[in-house]
């Protein structure tokens, strides 16, 4: 890849097309066309990038954004809805965007696809994202594009309005911190900066029709994680563990009066699923040394700039 090759990123203004932007803008690549379709994230990406090409466009629906795909030297596919009231949301967002993505992809001939897929993919858990995700991998597999396929496991970083992100600016704002039964659940968290550096390894080595699975270095317990953010924001935040039916009724009923609950009773079972994944190593397979979950914490949180910059939940 050369700097000024054509780089097509789809949802570009999410959380991990905005850490791989400001990435790839640090690399040095300045070529590159941003999709997405929520204003308010896609004008915080044009203000930290203005160089970039940024397109406002429904990929569920055709349009003029196909057009951005002639002379691309590669797409790299981030469009998801990973959670939503709707079966129907899943379907559009993952499915049939993808496949308008893929057909645009073999009109304009563009050579190679990254896509991004999900560790859930190889999880036990049940739900609208999981099979939607299945079935845009197949789509994947099933076009005949040369790709590789990345399934990355829960991921923290600048910008996050959700997971971690939302966890932690919560913890800010209230005396007790409350942790579903006794906490114990494992966790394997990935730093987005580590994840956006392997798509990038990706998108220069163009590995053929590959999958790679990826988890973060650590095996955490999601309360030691919470201390861990606590500590590195230095808060004075009490932790209080609540009984887990109790928890997970209060979040039964919180998404009654919430359109986008923060957090949701399937997420809470996804939590204490159990799953146990197995990645590759990153350092023999892409030459990338993991982040370990401490230091990404104290970086993601401490930034002077980033730290203080949050997108808004689009799903």
């Amino acid at each position: 890849m050369q700097p000024n090759d054509k780089i097509v990123i789809t949802g570009a203004a999410g959380l991990v097309g905005q850490n791989l932007v400001t990435l790839l803008q640090e690399q040095g690549f300045n070529h590159l066309v941003a999709i997405d379709k929520h204003d308010y994230n896609l004008a915080v990406l044009k203000d930290l990038h203005p160089s970039v090409h940024s397109v406002r466009a429904d990929l569920a629906e055709a349009g003029g954004w196909e057009e951005t795909f002639a002379d691309a030297a590669v797409v790299i596919q981030l469009h998801a809805q990973i959670t939503g009231k709707s079966s129907d949301l899943f379907v559009r967002n993952n499915i049939e965007a993808t496949r308008r993505v893929l057909q645009a992809m073999k009109r304009h001939r563009v050579p190679y696809l990254v896509h991004i897929s999900s560790s859930v993919v190889n999880s036990v858990a049940d739900d609208d994202y999981t099979h939607t995700k299945k079935a845009q991998e197949k789509l994947v597999i099933e076009s005949g594009l040369r790709h590789c396929i990345l399934r990355p496991t829960l991921m923290f970083g600048w910008f996050d309005p959700k997971h971690l992100g939302w966890l932690a600016r919560f913890m800010e704002k209230t005396p007790v911190f409350p942790i579903p039964g006794n906490g114990r659940y494992m966790r394997q968290p990935l730093y987005n900066r580590d994840f956006c550096r392997i798509i990038v390894a990706c998108m220069e080595r163009q590995p053929e029709n590959q999958i790679f699975d990826l988890v973060g270095p650590d095996h955490i317990d999601y309360i030691d994680m919470i201390r861990i953010i606590k500590r590195v924001k230095k808060l004075k935040t009490r932790i209080v563990r609540i009984p887990y039916g109790l928890f997970y009724t209060l979040l039964k009923i919180y998404a009654v009066f919430s359109a986008r609950p923060p957090f949701t009773a399937d997420q809470l079972k996804s939590l204490t699923a159990g799953d146990r994944f197995t990645g590759v190593d990153m350092v023999a397979t892409f030459g990338i040394e993991p982040t370990h979950f401490e230091d990404a914490a104290r970086e993601t949180f401490c930034h002077p700039e980033y730290s203080g910059i949050t997108l808004q939940r689009t799903n």
